[in-house]
C-alpha cells in the first residue's frame, strides 16, 4: 500500500471530528489500516520517532487508529472510546508526527480503559497504563479522533521546545524517542 502524506499542524482537516465507522470488516477500513501502518512505518525507519497514527493524519476523517510497538503485533482500533479513566494524571513529553519539530509537556490520565472494535468487528475493552505507556499514547491518538492535538494541552507554553532541544536535554525521559533514527526501540 502507498506512503501517505501526514497533514501538518495548521492543516484544517487536523481539527475537525471524524465520523463512526459503521462496518469495521468494510474493504476500505482494512485498505486504510494498511496504508496506516506503511504510512507510520516509513515515518519511524526515517524519523526514529511514531508508535501511532490517527486516520485524520491521512486527511480521512473516520475514527480510526493504528498502533505499532516493538514486539508486539500491530494494532489497528475502529471507533475506540475511552469508556473510563482514573483520576490521577501523570505529566509526559509529547510530540506529534503532525509536528515533529515541536515537543512539549502535556497532562494526562494515568489509567484508562478503552473500548473499541477490531477488523473482524468485535467489541473489545483494553485497560492501559504504564506498560508501554500505552494510556498516554492511546490518549493522544483519541484526541486526535475529536480534532484535539498535544499542543491543546501543553500544561506549560514555557516547556515547548525544539526537536534539536528536546533530543539534547530530554529525550531519555520520553517512549517516544528510540535509540536512533536507524535503530527502533520503544
Amino acid at each position: 500500500m502507498p506512503i501517505r502524506p501526514i497533514l501538518q499542524l495548521g492543516d484544517p482537516l487536523l481539527r475537525q471530528k471524524t465520523l463512526r465507522v459503521d462496518d469495521p470488516t468494510a474493504p476500505e477500513i482494512d485498505d486504510l489500516v494498511r496504508d496506516m501502518a506503511d504510512t507510520l512505518a516509513h515515518w519511524r525507519s526515517t524519523t526514529g520517532y511514531g508508535r501511532g497514527i490517527a486516520a485524520p493524519q491521512l486527511g480521512v476523517l473516520q475514527r480510526v487508529i493504528f498502533l505499532k510497538l516493538s514486539g508486539v503485533e500491530p494494532w489497528p482500533l475502529i471507533n475506540p472510546e475511552i469508556v473510563d479513566y482514573s483520576e490521577d494524571k501523570i505529566v509526559v513529553w509529547d510530540a506529534c508526527l503532525s509536528f515533529l519539530s515541536i515537543f512539549m509537556q502535556v497532562e494526562r490520565r494515568h489509567q484508562i480503559t478503552v473500548r473499541y472494535q477490531n477488523l473482524d468487528g468485535e467489541t473489545l475493552e483494553f485497560e492501559a497504563g504504564d506498560d508501554r505507556n500505552l494510556s498516554e499514547l492511546l490518549q493522544h491518538e483519541i484526541d486526535h479522533l475529536d480534532g484535539i492535538l498535544a499542543i491543546d494541552r501543553v500544561i506549560d507554553i514555557k516547556t515547548i521546545c525544539t526537536r534539536e532541544e528536546f533530543e539534547k536535554r530530554y529525550r531519555e525521559a520520553s517512549p517516544y524517542a528510540v535509540a536512533s533514527p536507524v535503530t527502533i526501540k520503544d
